[in-house]
């Protein structure tokens, strides 16, 4: 709707482009309108969910927040243009280490410090600008949220998909807490970088094993959607294997040990069989052995519990190890097979028991050859593999099978290379001459007839340890009763709410601060009345992020965790924005919670979210920014020095949002000056906002009309920088126009800027409300629908085609979209800036791509 006061008003001579007035002008005007709120039920728009991954509140908005939000909100602010209801909200992922460990160092209450940082970040965020629904926000620390974390737990529980155990976990010595092996990066907690060591500690674990076929499986729902490198990870993350379970029985022993193994077809060549040193059944097997026995086993173990898990996995490592002094049991040969315990062998793969075959792979073959054990070749690796199978020559005398004089294997045990190509089975009984793929089914046909086997499947996925020795995070709501042992907490006692810091040394010592809080530990029973405690760990922050996403559909309902009637509207989020970094915790989890929804019956879809972007680092002169190299940039200054907008176009226009930002080589203050040049274009207007557009200037609407047809599939593209750049070519083709003769009353001048302002309303939104008002409509711009292109106007009378000489541009020609190659050659060769630039050099090849490009490339004479 137009402002009748600013109909045909005149042009304001030497206006200039102000961006803090602008700021201050839009921001409470944009409060007060609420154009983003999403609430009304009467709505019949086609809804679009665009998330932002939510910040942690650990200090002021940084210029990774700048990027991605400023990317997120190109694409809500598109998809409302397109005519839809978007809803784009924002919270905070309050909970956690860091503000507990800042809490800790400045003396202050966790508490304190998240809110006060929340307060700033929200401020920040306010004048950043993006286009949120502020009716929205929830904060994962505050009780009306933490609460549904611990209804979440207890219907896992219900379901048999929360339990507590004794196991070894990864430990970080400086945090003194546990961590899940996603947490674990290169060794290292991905918190404070320490090495992580091993602790048999009783944990909380969520079954999220039980789910790992289908988190696989799914994952075909979403490839064209998510970033293929993703998917991969989390591909390699779940790491799904096929083999068998294989019975080796112990002497001594009365149960068999099972051991898994992709390649149960080698099991003639197993030679011993190795367990991991802290495993439970490694301190078994060394109970009643020898004293010189159990005290090489316990030196041992002590130095491995000492070693990171990259250490002991790596291949360049010398293999150590003790020998038990105990033997298996081959199930297939009846050979005794000596036990050992090694560091390459983990506790948690498997059934942390291998069986070793020497000859055909790496790691057992070095510690072979470290121990002198022996190594026996069962896969000729020098057979085909395909076609027929060849007759295996038989020596008369023995009846065994011989190999050809000309195709002598090589010994794995003189040569250290195991040999793990692909080949035929020898020295195996009756199930020589098979290959791989045959010989795997036959022998685990031949082991399951016998009860000694059957066909498993392995997956690198763990169970996810959710339990943390920290005090700022959610309460476990289960209650230990020494009769009645491990009791939930009722539903209607939800939320069990934190107790004040005040009084608690929140100091890492491994164990929770929350058990010396005894007027909060000490319960009765719910069960039976009788003394309880309740559980002193807290919940690892991925639990709070795992289905936020739901929580912003009703923020404010404090009956359930989110309606399940909003869900159907609303969810899953149509685009998810967020860095990789967060390609294997976060987003595993929240697939994993999204299933257990959906089996509840809570929500109807299985993948919480429909497609994703990654969006790069914003580095500082090639690394990422840190005090101690001296690179850090710091937002707040630049938004002061070159304004909110400046800073979201040069994150938009720096290149795919998929790749780094190196803020040495941008210039914020370059899109400043674009901006101003986009504004000035607006005040040059004087024609009224209905005129008759079809009367303007023709070329200058053929470049308006191709950029409104074109930056919907850029955008959808995620093409930012290529919208930016076309913008860019408007704007000045609006300048020309301006000047050079069709006057700031011609009626395509001001559908240009008109144009040009819901195009900026994707990128600099405070340039554009105020162009929208100049331009004589009323508030908000983000609210006006992308305009359809006319037809028309796309057709191409003339395109210009480039001329370059070895490489470099040189001339520009008018053709016809329609002219032949050899015409456009021809035309190239005739040019005087051509025949100038090749001058006495030889024309060696010359590139037509009618009707855009001619390339000459030449070379000297002679």
């Amino acid at each position: 709707m137009a402002h009748e006061h600013d109909s045909g008003s005149t042009p304001v001579e030497g206006a200039q482009y102000d961006f803090a007035a602008i700021q201050s002008k839009w921001l409470p005007i944009w409060d007060e309108l609420k154009p983003f709120a999403t609430a009304d039920p009467d709505d019949k728009r086609p809804r679009k969910y665009v998330l932002d991954m939510f910040p942690y509140p650990s200090g002021d908005l940084h210029m990774g927040h700048a990027e991605a939000y400023a990317l997120g909100d190109v694409i809500a602010r598109y998809w409302r243009q397109q005519g839809f209801n978007v809803l784009h909200p924002i919270g905070w992922d309050a909970f956690g280490l860091p503000a507990e460990g800042a809490a800790i160092k400045r003396n202050l209450d966790p508490r304190d410090w998240t809110y006060d940082n929340i307060a700033q970040q929200k401020a920040s965020m306010r004048r950043y600008a993006p286009s949120f629904d502020w009716d929205r926000v929830i904060q994962t620390c505050d009780p009306d949220y933490y609460r549904w974390n611990q209804w979440l737990f207890l219907k896992l529980y219900e379901k048999g998909l929360a339990y507590r155990k004794a196991s070894q976990v990864n430990w970080c010595p400086f945090d003194q807490t546990v961590l899940a092996n996603e947490q674990v990066v290169n060794g290292r907690c991905e918190r404070c970088d320490n090495l992580v060591t091993k602790k048999k500690l009783t944990q909380w674990y969520f079954r999220i094993t039980d789910y790992a076929d289908r988190l696989l499986d799914d994952l075909k729902q979403l490839e064209g959607a998510w970033p293929s490198k993703v998917l991969s990870m989390q591909r390699n993350w779940i790491g799904r294997s096929t083999g068998a379970d294989v019975q080796f029985a112990i002497e001594g022993r009365d149960e068999a040990v099972t051991v898994y193994t992709t390649r149960p077809d080698t099991l003639y060549g197993v030679t011993f069989m190795v367990v991991a040193p802290d495993s439970d059944l490694a301190a078994e097997l060394v109970e009643g052995a020898r004293p010189e026995v159990r005290e090489r086993f316990d030196e041992y173990l002590a130095a491995v519990r000492g070693t990171t898990e990259m250490d002991r996995l790596s291949t360049e490592r010398e293999k150590t190890g003790v020998f038990l002094e105990r033997h298996a049991i081959n199930p297939l040969t009846g050979e005794r097979i000596p036990i050992w315990a090694a560091d390459y062998v983990l506790s948690d793969y498997g059934h942390g028991a291998i069986m070793a075959v020497p000859a055909h792979d790496q790691r057992d073959l070095d510690f072979a050859r470290a121990f002198d054990l022996p190594v026996r070749v069962v896969v000729d690796t020098n057979q085909p593999v395909t076609g027929v199978i060849p007759v295996i020559p038989v020596d008369p005398e023995t009846g065994e099978p011989t190999m050809p004089e000309d195709a002598p294997l090589e010994n794995p045990s003189e040569t250290g290379v195991a040999l793990t190509g692909e080949g035929r089975l020898i020295n195996s009984g009756p199930f020589d001459g098979l290959s791989k793929s045959n010989a795997i089914r036959r022998v685990t046909e031949a082991l399951q007839g016998s009860g000694l086997g059957e066909t498993a499947k392995n997956f690198r996925l763990r169970d996810w340890l959710i339990s943390r020795q920290r005090y700022w995070g959610t309460p476990i709501p289960i209650i230990h009763c020494e009769k009645c042992g491990e009791v939930p907490v009722p539903e209607s006692e939800l939320p069990v709410l934190l107790p004040p810091a005040e009084g608690l040394d929140l100091k890492p010592k491994g164990t929770s601060p929350l058990g010396a809080a005894e007027d909060w530990v000490n319960v009765s029973c719910p069960t039976c009345g009788g003394p309880a405690k309740r559980d002193a760990d807290t919940m690892d922050t991925f639990v709070d992020s795992s289905w936020y996403f739901l929580r912003f559909l009703s923020p404010k309902d404090d009956t359930q965790a989110f309606d399940p009637r909003e869900a159907e509207k609303w969810a899953p989020v149509d685009q998810y924005v967020g860095g990789v970094t967060h390609a294997i915790l976060h987003l595993l989890y929240s697939r994993f919670i999204t299933k257990v929804l959906f089996d509840m019956g809570s929500i109807s879809f299985t993948e919480p979210f429909t497609a994703l972007l990654n969006q790069g680092m914003v580095l500082m002169e090639g690394s990422a920014m840190s005090k101690s190299r001296g690179n850090i940039v710091k937002l707040s200054e630049q938004l002061d020095e070159h304004g909110v907008d400046a800073v979201r176009l040069t994150m938009a226009f720096a290149g795919p949002p998929e790749d780094d930002i190196d803020w040495a080589d941008v210039s914020p203050s370059g899109s400043a000056k674009f901006l101003a040049r986009a504004w000035r274009v607006a005040h040059d207007v004087t024609s009224a906002p209905d005129v008759v557009w079809k009367n303007g200037d023709s070329a200058l609407r053929r470049v308006t009309h191709r950029f409104l047809a074109d930056a919907p599939g850029l955008i959808e593209a995620f093409k930012f920088n290529v919208v930016v750049a076309r913008l860019m070519e408007l704007v000045n083709a609006t300048r020309k126009a301006i000047d050079t003769g069709a006057g700031p009353a011609d009626a395509a001048v001001r559908e240009a800027a008109e144009v040009t302002a819901m195009a900026l309303n994707l990128f600099a939104p405070y340039t554009a409300e105020d162009m929208w008002e100049i331009l004589g409509y009323e508030a908000s711009v983000a609210l006006a629908q992308w305009r359809k292109a006319d037809p028309t106007l796309l057709i191409e009378e003339s395109v210009t085609a480039v001329v370059q000489v070895d490489g470099k541009v040189r001339d520009r020609v008018e053709v016809s979209p329609k002219i032949s190659g050899d015409e456009l050659e021809v035309l190239a060769r005739a040019s005087e800036a051509v025949v100038r630039s090749v001058g006495d050099r030889e024309i060696v090849n010359v590139i037509v791509r009618a009707p855009r490009l001619v390339n000459i490339a030449t070379r000297p004479k002679g």
